[in-house]
């Protein structure tokens, strides 16, 4: 009999019913729906339906993340994706980090996408190739929580399972391959100064996108999570703008 995991206080899925635009809102790798939840919050606040999926494996223990693998993280993305599809008629996808880059694989799939929004999204992850092609140790500490802010927590695993990061690697490498046939707007968040994700890869993405609509905002006081960080307001307000002129 499978293992059965219980969802962490704060990591559950949220669903806030609005107006027809739908706002699909993706936490990161390792990560929960915690970090999302305050910028979900506020775009349903403007009105509109947000959802934000729990990516499986994710937010109960980090020994699930292990048995998951990158094709079920994309399917967690198009369950939330399908969920939005029932009520509302435009759809934008919002993502942190990994997040980002299931973003940009979901608009690569469904073109009608109305526009993505990534906050220091993952696309090139070489700095872990030599991590992935390791035999061990099973698990790795912890990666979360990069906040530039005093007393501020991401809620993450204190744990990375060996296997996840080879997983990471698999789905930015697919995705980097379809990027130049998004051609959605775009608003991109960047860091300059990051430690999980090189700034590098959201100025790759502007870069590369098809978008002709494309937007890269840079923050200077936030560290990778900024939708937890200093610059969570501007993120918040810029995101709900780029949003709104969608409708």
């Amino acid at each position: 009999m499978a293992q059965e995991y219980t969802v962490m206080k704060d990591a559950e899925p949220f669903y806030l019913p609005g107006n027809e635009m739908g706002v699909l809102v993706q936490h990161g790798f390792t990560g929960t729906t915690q970090s999302v939840r305050g910028l979900g919050q506020f775009l349903a606040d403007q009105g509109f339906t947000v959802c934000g999926p729990r990516l499986k494996g994710h937010g109960t223990h980090y020994e699930d993340m292990e048995g998951t693998t990158y094709q079920d993280w994309i399917e967690s993305t198009e369950e939330g994706y399908r969920k939005l599809q029932e009520t509302c008629s435009h759809i934008v996808v919002v993502g942190l980090s990994m997040g980002g880059t299931l973003a940009l694989h979901l608009a690569s799939r469904y073109p009608e996408i109305k526009g993505v929004v990534l906050v220091n999204p993952a696309i090139e992850m070489s700095h872990l190739a030599e991590v992935a092609q390791m035999e061990e140790p099973r698990f790795f500490d912890a990666i979360g929580s990069d906040i530039k802010a005093e007393g501020v927590r991401e809620l993450a695993y204190e744990k990375v399972p060996l296997r996840s990061f080879k997983e990471i690697i698999h789905l930015t490498d697919e995705t980097r391959k379809v990027v130049s046939a998004i051609g959605c707007p775009t608003l991109l968040f960047k860091s300059l100064e990051d430690h999980l994700v090189p700034p590098m890869n959201a100025q790759w993405i502007y870069e590369n996108i098809a978008s002709s609509d494309k937007t890269l905002i840079e923050l200077e006081n936030s560290y990778h999570v900024a939708t937890l960080d200093n610059d969570k307001e501007l993120v918040m307000a810029e995101t709900a703008g780029f949003i709104s002129r969608l409708l």
